[in-house]
């Protein structure tokens, strides 16, 4: 299996001399292309320091993020955005979608910026939808959506591009418990069927128990890693609390 991330030794200091505040401490990890991985840990642990570094929006202090193969860490500012718009997909807590666009537009634009002709853009606006059940709300605007069609739209954003990793930062946060399970189910849809590499934190032990494997973060150092391999969610979900409560604290400090 080919690696799509690799994540060397970074860390991760804010501020100057005396007042040194160090969020990630030597992190090292690799995602294969089409696992589908989370990233869990207290609020304040580094996890979505880490995160932001790997999606470049953050500068490491020391260590290498290989995505592809490509260091991202030695990108000048232009190449990161350009490495940025044809490599990462993202999907944030929060939607991010444009208001004065409907939700094709809003899928859309990704593919504009791209330069695809209109036809095409059409093609695999369509597609997307299509894949995600979507298609019925292609017309709205983001102010007449649900929190869930808001975030299905973001991920068909996410998608359209075909990028090689997909971030999301804490997807289902905004959501309802059925909105978080709908969205939860097109990743995993997603993730089988194209072999998307998605990449996910989330404070939600049923979020990441959808997932692979999960990476654990404490005090901005890995703390543990549990994998579902064959087992039943439910088994997974158990698993990931009982490495919640060994992170220390009530388990709802955790998530």
């Amino acid at each position: 299996m080919s690696k799509i991330l690799e994540v060397d030794n970074i860390e991760k200091y804010y501020g100057f001399k005396s007042n040194i505040t160090k969020a990630v401490k030597g992190i090292s990890f690799t995602v294969d292309k089409g696992e589908f991985v989370g990233i869990m840990g207290a609020s304040g642990s580094g996890k979505t320091t880490t995160l932001n570094c790997i999606s470049t929006i953050d500068k490491v202090t020391s260590g290498h993020i290989y995505i592809d193969k490509k260091d991202v860490t030695k990108l000048k500012r232009r190449e990161l955005s350009t490495f940025r718009r044809d490599s990462l997909g993202f999907i944030f807590q929060d939607f991010n979608l444009l208001d004065t666009l409907s939700g094709f537009e809003n899928i859309a634009l990704a593919l504009t910026i791209h330069k695809i002709q209109p036809k095409e853009i059409e093609e695999r606006v369509e597609s997307i939808a299509a894949i995600l059940k979507i298609e019925h709300i292609l017309h709205k605007y983001p102010y007449q959506m649900s929190g869930g069609e808001k975030q299905r739209i973001a991920c068909a954003r996410a998608m359209v591009t075909n990028p090689k990793l997909i971030l999301a930062d804490e997807p289902t946060g905004a959501l309802d418990t059925k909105s978080s399970r709908n969205l939860l189910n097109t990743f995993e849809d997603i993730n089988e069927r194209f072999q998307a590499t998605i990449l996910m934190v989330t404070h939600d032990p049923l979020a990441a128990s959808y997932c692979h494997r999960i990476l654990f973060i404490k005090d901005g150092k890995l703390f543990n890693e549990v994998k579902r391999g064959g087992k039943p969610q439910n088994t997974f979900y158990k698993d990931i609390l009982d490495v919640l409560t060994l992170l220390g604290g009530d388990i709802s400090d955790a998530i």
